[in-house]
């Protein structure tokens, strides 16, 4: 007989994988969010547990507040067990200035979040869960804020001064880590594109579309 056993997924990401509306800065539906687009695609033989966080980083200790994320991993894993497979998507926040990080760098840093994730007994059996590494879109310019509200420019230009550069990497070096350790990658940018309404967020469609992409890359 085959395995009837219900399968659970963890997303552990940012504020792309909590929900948050560019914009806005409200919170998309659940059914919205591309971890409920997930679950819709997946369908019952699935757990999807959601674990976003708005401002999360990869190893990086943000002077704003407690948003490292390899701190985090080790309770939001145990409250999963068992996990058989987690989706890693972070990095989009590393890429503030204030952390001075270069692409090669934040994907050692997602590195190291697979490595924990891969070092633990949160898996079936007490083993570890699978992983499926995710290089996060490139950020987007910002359309027409300049000419509309030149100071919300002059914000994200400072905030993410060499981020649209260096999100442009993420892809290959991503790639490279993923590889390295043996685990699944998924490029997001080739499923979704960063919203321009604020540089850093996705559309409700951009959701639905990635949701299906790591749906497809789960069912093998």
């Amino acid at each position: 007989m085959g395995d009837t056993r219900e399968r659970t997924v963890l997303c552990f990401g940012d504020s792309n994988t909590w929900g948050f509306e560019p914009g806005t800065g409200a919170r998309y539906a659940r059914t919205v969010r591309w971890p409920g687009v997930l679950q819709r695609a997946l369908g019952r033989a699935w757990h999807v547990i959601e674990a976003g966080q708005n401002g999360r980083t990869t190893v990086f200790e943000d002077p704003l507040g407690d948003k490292r994320g390899l701190r985090h991993l080790p309770s939001v894993l145990e409250s999963a067990a068992p996990a058989d497979v987690v989706v890693v998507m972070l990095g989009t926040n590393d890429l503030k200035t204030r952390f001075g990080a270069s692409a090669f760098e934040i994907a050692e840093g997602a590195g190291a979040v697979v490595d924990a994730v891969r070092g633990s007994t949160f898996g079936p059996a007490g083993g570890a869960p699978d992983v499926l590494l995710v290089a996060p879109p490139p950020l987007a310019t910002l359309g027409g804020w300049e000419a509309r509200d030149p100071d919300a420019y002059a914000g994200f230009d400072t905030m993410w001064r060499d981020g649209l550069a260096t999100s442009r990497a993420f892809a290959h070096q991503y790639e490279r880590v993923a590889r390295s350790r043996g685990v699944g990658f998924l490029d997001a940018g080739l499923h979704v594109s960063t919203s321009d309404v604020d540089g850093v967020h996705w559309s409700a469609q951009g959701h639905e579309a990635f949701g299906s992409a790591v749906a497809a890359a789960l069912r093998p």
